[in-house]
């Protein structure tokens, strides 16, 4: 057995005759183990609320969607549509046409987002979010409004006492002399509303393609967006190349990630923010490691002296703290990480922290997380280790 392990391990795990430098031991141990465990909680508590965040926009968002590379619209004709049905990975697709508009009921109004889709539109994304009443009906001067708009604008799900209109800015020139020549207008009934996220359900409402086609004066093969749902997660690069192939640079295609990238940078910063703030704390708690070492080096100068006569380099001698204090930021480490391990499986499955009465703070265990705080408090270890160590010196064991 290498001699400064044995003499690190016989440090580490046996007792000193000075009880405070036992209690300092234990108490930089200890740090050790909380910090590396807390840092795996919040790293796992972050991944929780960032799936918990995404889940509700994925509901609606496609695999692939393909938009426009300048303007608001392109022209979708029926040979793109047959080369479409042609390519094996793609499960399903979708015209779309979003516009802003203003949706009128009474005497209240709200800038809105109107999304036409067709009748392809997946069934199971209809069927996720619609909470209330029933999808419309196709080329029917029907919608289906966000939670938020339907308490904002005070209707509900055929409500035939209110009257919904929806407005779009008209194009021309002249002069304007009445509402109609300013604007486009559609009387509407809303026959359901659907609840994603908070975002959504204040500016979104369904509406059938022909409808939204109407209303802005598009002709029947003028779309501005395609969404495809993929038979497989792995075939985004093959279909994409197809997509190119029949499309050419006139699109942009952009995947679910993408869609969501101003979302994906914000979780992403915050999740870096908090693991180096979580850092700084672990960096704090090693410096009780450091001076553990320092007060085992003390204890034991006689030793180290008798070590040093008896032939045992300066180097060697180092070695034996270092180690001694790689093994108790490492070991610590494993345990603290352990300890995380098992209280986000506890929360995961028995909810223990709750949110709200009826939800349970979302928490995502991730082999990455686990594996940066074992590498992160292994490196800082060896890192404390190593400064701990060098304060051995010649003059120190010759006195």
């Amino acid at each position: 057995m290498n001699f400064s392990l044995y003499i690190a391990k016989r440090y580490l795990f046996s007792k000193s005759s000075n009880n405070a430098i036992n209690f300092i031991t234990i108490i930089a141990a200890i740090g050790v183990v909380i910090g590396s465990a807390a840092l795996l909680i919040v790293l796992s508590g972050f991944a929780g609320l960032k799936d918990y965040s995404l889940q509700f926009s994925s509901l609606v968002d496609p695999d692939l969607k393909i938009l426009p590379a300048e303007g608001k619209t392109f022209e979708l004709s029926i040979e793109n549509i047959s080369e479409l049905n042609k390519i094996e990975g793609i499960a399903s697709f979708s015209k779309i046409i979003e516009e802003r508009a203003v949706l009128v009921s009474d005497n209240k109004r709200q800038i809105i987002t109107i999304k036409g889709v067709d009748e392809n539109y997946p069934e199971a994304t209809i069927n996720s979010i619609v909470s209330l009443g029933s999808w419309f009906q196709p080329e029917a001067n029907q919608i289906v409004s966000g939670w938020g708009i339907a308490s904002n604008l005070s209707f509900g799900v055929l409500d035939y006492g209110k009257v919904l209109k929806i407005f779009t800015p008209k194009p021309g020139k002249g002069q304007i002399t009445t509402e109609k020549d300013a604007f486009n207008i559609i009387t509407v009934t809303n026959v359901g509303v659907f609840e994603i996220n908070e975002q959504l359900d204040n500016s979104f409402v369904y509406g059938s393609i022909g409808l939204v086609q109407e209303l802005l004066n598009y002709n029947k093969n003028s779309i501005s967006a395609i969404e495809l749902k993929l038979i497989a997660n792995n075939d985004i690069e093959n279909v994409t190349e197809q997509l190119r192939a029949i499309f050419g640079e006139t699109i942009l295609i952009k995947t679910k990630a993408q869609l969501n990238d101003a979302l994906h940078k914000m979780l992403n910063t915050e999740n870096l923010a908090v693991y180096l703030i979580f850092t700084l704390v672990l960096i704090i708690a090693l410096f009780n490691v450091i001076g553990s070492i320092i007060m085992m080096i003390l204890d034991k100068k006689k030793d180290l002296k008798t070590l040093f006569n008896l032939g045992i380099t300066l180097k060697e001698i180092r070695k034996i703290f270092f180690l001694q204090g790689s093994l108790m930021s490492v070991l610590g480490g494993v345990i603290g990480i352990l300890l995380g391990v098992l209280l986000v499986v506890v929360q995961k499955a028995f909810g223990f922290i709750m949110i709200t009465a009826s939800l349970p703070y979302p928490v995502s265990l991730k082999l990455i997380d686990i594996i940066l705080v074992f590498v992160t408090i292994t490196v800082l270890g060896l890192l404390a280790s190593k400064i701990a160590s060098t304060r051995i010196s010649k003059p120190l064991l010759s006195r």
